[in-house]
């Protein structure tokens, strides 16, 4: 295990104690799936590029998300200049956003 796999570890557990998963929903936004899923490709492998691509986003579009993400403590840089990935502190389960898109269907 390396400093770096530390690390996320550390994050995660201290942001799921610092932000409850419901109020992480709320904050990525309960409109797009394809936020969710840019989300939950934060898990510190993907570039900003490979997650638009990915997520099927629009680069400047993700850049905004990810800085409101960024200001409410929900994601992280990890890593510096072209090796620097974005750490989400959990994800949205799958189930959870399904819930969610059906609630909107009706």
């Amino acid at each position: 295990m390396t400093e770096s796999d530390l690390l996320r570890c550390l994050i995660q557990v201290v942001g799921r104690v610092a932000v409850p998963r419901q109020e992480v929903r709320e904050i990525v936004g309960p409109k797009k799936k394809s936020r969710i899923r840019a989300f939950n490709l934060c898990d510190g492998s993907n570039s900003l590029t490979e997650i638009a691509r990915k997520a099927k986003v629009n680069q400047g579009n993700l850049s905004r998300s990810v800085a409101i993400w960024l200001a409410n403590g929900i994601a992280f840089w990890v890593g510096e200049g072209r090796d620097a990935r974005l750490l989400h502190i959990h994800p949205i389960p799958e189930k959870e956003r399904r819930r969610a898109e059906g609630n909107r269907a009706r």
